[in-house]
């Protein structure tokens, strides 16, 4: 595994990079990843828009923004994401905003279909579904948890909806959006901040002994 990580994060971006890169491929007609459609390159540019207007109104609770500058360990966090994937749009500038708010953490995202043996050891449930945040110790590589591919509701969402409809259809897709839109990034920030809870107290337990 330790193997993998490494050629993965020889491989990251950091966000703006990230984006940069997104906006590359527009330019050419293109979307990330192995598959290329008229479709998927529609996306890509509806996620731009997304990911612009997150990045100027997305605010990082002033509780969450306190328990992440008090982390005790140095971190990477490693993302793994696609330009086309509507859950990434609004996930990531989330994260974004909130590594800006410690020093301990390290923002590395890395596209999917470049990445396949990385993205084969955090399936979920057999699939490839993104985004996937990877924690990382950032001396040691060793995976502390992960997050994704979406908070807790938003999956609850898309749980209910398949249940009710028999599939997840294109209105499924455009309610999905607005309920991250009414959400504001604060379930994201909720599931990434228990999850940092849990990988911290392991670390002051592990310390003590």
């Amino acid at each position: 595994m330790k193997s993998i990580l490494i050629n993965s994060l020889s491989k990251s971006y950091t966000y703006s990079g990230y984006r940069t890169q997104i906006t590359s491929l527009l330019q050419e007609g293109k979307s990330s990843g192995n598959e290329q459609s008229e479709a998927l390159t529609h996306y890509s540019e509806l996620n731009q828009v997304r990911m612009n207007r997150l990045d100027k109104t997305m605010k990082v609770s002033d509780e969450n923004g306190q328990r992440l500058q008090n982390l005790k360990r140095n971190y990477i966090w490693l993302v793994i994401s696609e330009g086309w994937c509507g859950d990434a749009a609004q996930i990531l500038p989330v994260i974004y905003k909130m590594t800006l708010l410690s020093e301990k953490i390290d923002l590395k995202i890395v596209f999917r279909d470049e990445n396949e043996d990385l993205m084969d050891l955090f399936l979920t449930n057999g699939t490839k579904s993104i985004p996937k945040l990877i924690v990382l110790d950032k001396n040691t590589l060793e995976v502390l948890g992960d997050f994704g591919p979406r908070p807790f509701g938003a999956n609850q969402f898309m749980l209910h909806y398949k249940k009710e409809f028999g599939m997840i259809d294109e209105k499924a897709k455009a309610d999905l959006q607005l309920w991250y839109l009414h959400d504001k990034g604060l379930s994201t920030q909720k599931g990434i901040m228990d999850l940092m809870a849990k990988i911290d107290l392991a670390a002051a337990q592990n310390f003590q002994v």
